[in-house]
């Protein structure tokens, strides 16, 4: 009877270790699938962030390269600025050294494809479309200049009646530019021109914005 007591039990797991087991192994991978999803919405965001910082460079240099005199930068006698960061402006400007008066826009949409097979002659040579409408407005709507940048260096554009269109599902970046002329600011002489970049793609969390300024005579 001894003997019979003292023989090797067989060995396993319970139904409770399994379970505990399975619990953890539940809750690492969650934790992993949060992670990863975490990881791809910053990489998005961060893609999203770059091109907007572009599109509000590209626009500063744009106005950069305006005479102050000129209706696109001056601010004109009786105010203080001209535009708007929130909102899109449309303002007839009178201006010493410009004859009478000009409508000017403080603001413009651009839609990038960057798998645009229409202007690019093949959508994979890393080429891409921007289109830009800065609320000019004629007998057929809006109007829209598309510029397409190939690797090549070639880069050519066009007047259409549309914003460039990817295949579908649409690959486009919609973005609104808005854009303020301060003048005396931040000192007396000179001229503060400030660009604000919105996405306009509401899925995107959080929103991307991005703000820039220059500072010039």
């Amino acid at each position: 009877m001894s003997r019979f007591n003292n023989r090797p039990r067989s060995q396993g797991f319970t139904l409770l270790e399994v379970l505990i087991a399975m619990a953890i192994l539940i809750v690492g991978v969650s934790a992993m699938a949060a992670l990863a999803a975490v990881m791809l919405t910053r990489g998005r965001q961060s893609r999203y962030i770059n091109v907007a910082e572009t599109l509000a460079s590209e626009k500063l240099e744009d106005l950069n390269h305006w005479n102050t005199t000129a209706p696109e930068l001056c601010v004109q006698t009786g105010d203080t600025s001209e535009g708007s960061l929130t909102s899109a402006v449309t303002k007839s400007i009178t201006c010493a050294g410009a004859p009478g008066a000009n409508t000017i826009n403080y603001f413009d949409n651009v839609s990038i494809d960057f798998n645009n097979g229409a202007s690019c002659p093949n959508p994979s040579n890393g080429c891409f479309a921007e289109s830009v409408a800065n609320g000019q407005i004629n007998t057929n709507g809006t109007t829209y200049y598309t510029t397409t940048h190939s690797p090549s260096g070639v880069i050519p554009g066009s007047t259409t009646g549309t914003p460039v269109s990817s295949a579908t599902p649409p690959a486009n970046m919609d973005f609104q530019r808005n854009w303020l002329i301060e003048a005396n600011t931040p000192v007396n002489g000179t001229r503060r021109i400030t660009v604000v970049v919105t996405m306009l793609d509401q899925s995107v969390q959080p929103p991307v914005r991005v703000q820039m300024s220059l500072v010039r005579q």
